[in-house]
């Protein structure tokens, strides 16, 4: 088990956003979590990241274990260097004023040493996203909507991750670049690296992962295989559009 949540809650405040959460992603699987918003996805990805206030909520129950090791006093970069983790977040966060190389450069800093990794990886990112080689020398923020979203998975590449998490990544996109997307992401998992999915759309994503869990409100209502989530009538009714 590579990831496990155990009885997770958060807060904003004194809000409480995340009511005992628990669920678990192996090495190598593709695994979602599908709700509405306000669900709590977001908030799971964020006390994933272990990114500090006021950008994640605080967590004040439960644990995050990583390979089995507790991660609630791991800096988010530690998990980068060392867990070799990533998040792709919602709206990308892409540095607008730089290129496109520019910003996937960026994201070596862990990697940097590696010279022979680091032009390996931009060439696999070229190669699963060749409209980011076109525009390489392009100001990231001229680029459209599902190309900053190749650009914001890229640039989670570059780090040497072999655990992505991605928040949305269908957010905005024309249909064909969101399963242009979705192939590439499909492609990196047959190279070993395990993906996180959080997404409304939940068709698309129980079509591309290997398991699911249906969050509602703070708790996970539902959970299984792809097909046995789309099976599930109340999956269809409440996602599916059945």
């Amino acid at each position: 088990m590579m990831l496990e949540v155990k009885d997770l809650k958060v807060r904003y405040g004194n809000i409480e956003a995340l009511h005992g959460l628990n669920f678990h992603v192996d090495r190598g699987e593709i695994v979602t979590l599908i709700g509405a918003n306000g669900a709590g996805k977001t908030s799971t990805l964020l006390s994933l990241s272990r990114l500090p206030q006021p950008e994640a909520p605080t967590v004040f129950g439960g644990d995050i274990l990583i390979d089995g090791e507790s991660i609630l006093k791991t800096e988010p970069h530690q998990l980068v260097e060392d867990q070799k983790m990533a998040l792709v977040p919602e709206g990308r966060h892409i540095f607008g004023n730089l290129s496109v190389r520019e910003n996937l450069d960026l994201a070596t800093y862990a990697v940097a040493k590696d010279v022979d990794f680091v032009n390996t990886t931009m060439a696999l990112v070229y190669d699963l996203f060749p409209r980011l080689y076109e525009r390489r020398k392009q100001r990231s923020e001229s680029l459209s909507g599902g190309e900053q979203q190749m650009l914001a998975v890229g640039r989670a590449l570059m780090t040497g991750c072999k655990f992505i998490m991605l928040d949305e990544p269908s957010m905005g996109l024309a249909p064909v670049l969101m399963y242009e997307m979705f192939r590439a992401l499909k492609e990196l998992n047959k190279k070993e690296i395990t993906i996180l999915v959080v997404e409304q759309n939940a068709k698309v994503a129980l079509d591309f992962a290997d398991r699911g869990y249906v969050l509602n409100t703070g708790e996970i209502i539902a959970e299984g295989s792809s097909e046995e989530l789309r099976a599930n009538k109340d999956v269809q009714k409440a996602y599916l559009g059945g």
